[in-house]
C-alpha cells in the first residue's frame, strides 16, 4: 500500500522519542541502546516469537564479527552477553596469528539465543514492544509541536507517533524465496514480506536497490555417519564475548551448568558442556551433480538477478567459477542441544530440492541424510547507504536511520554493531543531543560505518579484518579500554562498571612501568629457569619488559622468576603481553593515526557545490556529489578520488572558509 507524504496532525497520543521497525540483530540492539538512555522506545515486528532470529548460520563471532561483538559489549549492547549464556560451543580463532586477527567465535543454541533476547527485551525500561505489519509511514515535513515526524500505520490501522525511526527490515522488504523454480513472497521461508514501507521510501525521494542472500539446507542429526566426520571441539578453557570484572554484579559469565545433547560428544571440556561440529568436504562426485543442474539453478538461469554476498558464495556459484578445485569444505553445525536440526555450513544454494538432496548424499556422512528444511536464496530491497550520513541517518529525511541488511550488509554481528550506532544516534536526535561518530581508529563498528557511507556497493557487505588499517588499535581484547568510557558518558554503563574498567587500565599501566624498571640480570638461577623453558639467557641484564618481549616469553615465566605480580588477573596479563610485544607498532599506528586527524576532522559542507571546482575531475566531482562526503577523510576514501582531486578540494576549502592555513596532503591521506 502506498502512503502518500500527509500531515500526520490530530494523532491523540504523545510520540515516542525512537521507534524501532524489525526485531532482528540490528533493531534488538537498536531499541535496547535508545531505551538505556532513557528514550521511550517502541519496537515492532511481525511476530514477536522470532525476535533475533537466526535464520542462516546458527554462529556468532569470527574475523572482524568478533570484534564488532566485543566492542558492543563493551558499549552496553546485550549480543555478547546473550550468547555467552546460549552457545553450545566456543573457539578462539587464529591462535597461530597475532593479536590483532584473533577472535571468538561461538555456535548458538538458536532457539534459546532468540529467548533470551525476547527476556532482555521484556525487561528493559522505556522499552514496548508490538506485534504489528507496518503497512506504511506517515511524516511531517517539519516536526509537530510535541516533536513528531513519522507516524507508523499498522494492519490493524493503529497509528504510532515517533520523533524518530530507524528502519530495520532486514530481508523483508518486498522479500522473495528462491528454490529451483519454486519462488514465493517472503522475507525469509514461511514468513511474509513487507511491502508497503519501499513504497514509502521511493515517496520520501530515495533510491533502493535489490540484494541477493541464502542459506543452506538443514539435515537431520539421525541420518549423519559422524564417524565419516572430523571432529572440532570447543575450547577446553573458559571463553567469552562479554567483558565481567571482579567486583560487579556480574563478576563471572553467566555459564550454562547442564544439558542433554543428543550428539554424540567429544572430548569433556572441564568448564563448560558443549558440542562440537564436524568437518567433511565435496567431491568430484558432488560437483558433477551441481553442474548437471546449473540449469536449473536460478542463479545460473535468470531467476535471480540480484547480486550475492561476495565472501559467502553458494556452492553452485562456487563449483562453476573453481572447477579446477576437487572439494570444498562443509561444516555441520548443531543447532542446538535439543533439536535433531544440522545446519550445512558452505552449502548455500538455491538448486531445486531434489539436486539439493542428491548434492549431499554424495558425500559419505551424508550419504543418507534427510533434509529437513531445503536451502534457498532469499531477494529483498535496500537503501544504496549513498543516500545515508557515517551516524546512519538518512540525508534526505530528517530523523530517519537505518541499520543492517538495508544498508546492504550482511551478517548479524554487522547489524547488530549498525542497530545500537543508529539507536544511539536516534535517541541523541530525539533528545537534542550530538551524534555519536565512531572513527576508523576507534573501532571497527566505525570502520564499517565510514565503509559504508565511502563505498561503491554492488553486493551485501561484508566485514573483515583487513579493511581496518588500524587493526592493532582495534583488537578485540582492548574493547573494553577504547570503548566503555565513551558508553559511560552516553549513559549506557554503570558507574561499577565503568570503575571496574578504570581499575584495569590503571592496573595495566603501573605493571608496565613497574615491569620497565626491573633490572633481570643472567644470574645462575635466572639462566637456569630459562633454559628450562627452552629461552635463551640475556647476556646481560635487561628489563623485564625487553624480556617479556622476547618469542615465547609470556606473563608465566616471569611470575616464575618471582617478577611478576601474582594478584593480576588473565586480562590485565594479556594486555601486558601484547603491548610489551607490540609496542613498536602500536606506537607507529598511533602516531598515523594523529597525522591524519586533522584530514578526518575537517568537515565539508553538506551542500558544498562540487561541480565548478576548477582542477577537479568530472568523475570525482560527480562521485563527491553523490556521496555527500562530510569530512575530507571520508572524501579521500571515496573511489575515483584521487590524491590531485584531493589537494584541490583542500584548496577550494580553504578558500571557501578563509582560513589562513591547511593540512597539507604530505600529512597523510585517511586510507
Amino acid at each position: 500500500m502506498r502512503a502518500p507524504m500527509e500531515s500526520t496532525s490530530g494523532h491523540a497520543t504523545a510520540p515516542y522519542d525512537v521507534a524501532v521497525i524489525g526485531a532482528g540483530h540490528a533493531g534488538c540492539e537498536a531499541a535496547l541502546s535508545a531505551a538505556r538512555m532513557g528514550c521511550r522506545t517502541l519496537l515492532v515486528t511481525m511476530n514477536l516469537d522470532t525476535v533475533a532470529l537466526m535464520p542462516c548460520n546458527p554462529s556468532i563471532g569470527g574475523p572482524a564479527k568478533g570484534h564488532v561483538v566485543r566492542e558492543l559489549d563493551a558499549l552496553g549492547g546485550a549480543m555478547g552477553r546473550v550468547i555467552d549464556r546460549t552457545f553450545i560451543q566456543i573457539r578462539m580463532l587464529n591462535t597461530g596469528k597475532g593479536p590483532a586477527v584473533q577472535v571468538p567465535r561461538a555456535q548458538a543454541d538458536k532457539r534459546l539465543y532468540s529467548l533470551e533476547v525476547k527476556k532482555v527485551l521484556e525487561r528493559q525500561p522505556n522499552l514496548t514492544l508490538k506485534q504489528a505489519t507496518i503497512d506504511g509511514i506517515l511524516r511531517e515535513a517539519e516536526p509537530t509541536p510535541d516533536g513528531t515526524r513519522f507516524v507508523l500505520r499498522a494492519h490493524t490501522s493503529q497509528r504510532y507517533a515517533a520523533k524518530t525511526l530507524v528502519i530495520t527490515a532486514g530481508t523483508s522488504l518486498r522479500g522473495r524465496t528462491i528454490t529451483g523454480d519454486a519462488a514465493r513472497s517472503e522475507s525469509r521461508a514461511g514468513e511474509p514480506p513487507a511491502m508497503g514501507v519501499s513504497d514509502c521510501l521511493r515517496d520520501w525521494g530515495l533510491d533502493l536497490g535489490r540484494l541477493k542472500t541464502g542459506t543452506p539446507p538443514r539435515v537431520d542429526a539421525r541420518t549423519i555417519d559422524f564417524g565419516e566426520t572430523v571432529l572440532q571441539p570447543g575450547s577446553q578453557t573458559p571463553l567469552s564475548f562479554g567483558f565481567y570484572y571482579p567486583g560487579t554484579d556480574e563478576a563471572t559469565a553467566p555459564w550454562l551448568l547442564e544439558r542433554n545433547p543428543i550428539y554424540p560428544v567429544g572430548p569433556e571440556t572441564p568448564w563448560r558442556p558443549q558440542l562440537p561440529c564436524y568437518g567433511i568436504a565435496t567431491n568430484p562426485r558432488t560437483h558433477e551433480i551441481i553442474l548437471a543442474n546449473l540449469d536449473r539453478a536460478p542463479m545460473f538461469n535468470g531467476t535471480i538477478q540480484a547480486r550475492g554476498p561476495r565472501y559467502c558464495p553458494s556452492i553452485e556459484d562456487k563449483v562453476h567459477r573453481f572447477r579446477e578445485k576437487e572439494s570444498h569444505g562443509f561444516f555441520l553445525e548443531p543447532e542446538g542441544w535439543e533439536t535433531n536440526e544440522v545446519y550445512v555450513q558452505g552449502a548455500n544454494t538455491s538448486l531445486p530440492e531434489d539436486a539439493q538432496a542428491a548434492m549431499l548424499r554424495s558425500i559419505p556422512a551424508l550419504r543418507r541424510a534427510e533434509i529437513m528444511r531445503v536451502g534457498y536464496a532469499v531477494e529483498y530491497d535496500y537503501v544504496p547507504p549513498s543516500q545515508t550520513r557515517v551516524t546512519l541517518e538518512s540525508k534526505a529525511v530528517d530523523g530517519l536511520f537505518f541499520a543492517g541488511q538495508i544498508n546492504g550488509t550482511s551478517g548479524y554481528e554487522e547489524a547488530a554493531g549498525q542497530g545500537f550506532l543508529a539507536g544511539v544516534n536516534a535517541a541523541r536526535k530525539a533528545l537534542g543531543g550530538p551524534p555519536l561518530i565512531l572513527g576508523r581508529s576507534q573501532a571497527y563498528i566505525g570502520v564499517m560505518a565510514d565503509d559504508l557511507v565511502t563505498r561503491e556497493l554492488e553486493e551485501p557487505y561484508r566485514l573483515m579484518t583487513s579493511r581496518a588499517e588500524y587493526r592493532l588499535l582495534l583488537r578485540q581484547d582492548n574493547a573494553d579500554l577504547r570503548l566503555t568510557p565513551m558508553a559511560h558518558e552516553l549513559g549506557l554503563i554503570s558507574d561499577d562498571r565503568m570503575e571496574a574498567v578504570e581499575r584495569k587500565r590503571d592496573a595495566v599501566e603501573r605493571e608496565m612501568a613497574r615491569l620497565g624498571g626491573l633490572r633481570v640480570t643472567p644470574d645462575r638461577a635466572t639462566s637456569a629457569l630459562l633454559r628450562e623453558t627452552g629461552h635463551q639467557p640475556p647476556r646481560k641484564a635487561v628489563s623485564a619488559v625487553e624480556l617479556l618481549r622476547r618469542p615465547g616469553v609470556d606473563y608465566g615465566i616471569l611470575r616464575d622468576l618471582d617478577l611478576g605480580d601474582d594478584t593480576l588477573g588473565d586480562p590485565e596479563r594479556e594486555q601486558i603481553e601484547i603491548l610489551a610485544k607490540y609496542a613498536s607498532y602500536i606506537e607507529k599506528q598511533g602516531r598515523e593515526v594523529e597525522r591524519i586527524r586533522r584530514l578526518e576532522d575537517w568537515p565539508i559542507p553538506a551542500d558544498f557545490d562540487y561541480a565548478p571546482l576548477t582542477g577537479l575531475k568530472r568523475e570525482a566531482a560527480e562521485k563527491l556529489a553523490r556521496f555527500r562526503p562530510a569530512t575530507v577523510g571520508q572524501a579521500s576514501r571515496i573511489m575515483s578520488v584521487t590524491q590531485a582531486d584531493l589537494a584541490v578540494l583542500l584548496v577550494h576549502l580553504e578558500r571557501a572558509r578563509g582560513a589562513a592555513s591547511s593540512p597539507s596532503l604530505e600529512a597523510g591521506t585517511a586510507g
